[in-house]
């Protein structure tokens, strides 16, 4: 039993890790995309304005809610080899 809460400990904080990493590139690389469209569109506005409401929206966005799959499709994969290993 130690050894599960172990796994699980361990796992979450991995998982954990790779989440905040790829939450930050995801959102660096959102930030950049909206600064160029920012340029290509003939500069409407305040620059800073128009990035953070297009982080706003990428804040809501189906794709933010997607890399919480970090911590989904691992505990599915192990839960799932476990069940197989002792059935």
């Amino acid at each position: 039993m130690a050894a599960l809460a172990r796994l699980l400990i361990v796992g979450f904080v991995v998982l954990t890790v790779i989440y905040v990493s790829i939450s930050l590139y995801s959102r660096a690389v959102r930030r950049s995309r909206l600064e160029q469209w920012w340029e290509e569109e003939g500069q409407p506005g305040d620059r800073d304005t128009y990035v953070a409401e297009g982080l706003r929206d990428y804040d809501q966005s189906l794709r933010r809610r997607l890399i919480l799959g970090v911590y989904v499709v691992p505990c599915l994969a192990v839960g799932t080899i476990i069940y197989l290993v002792n059935f």
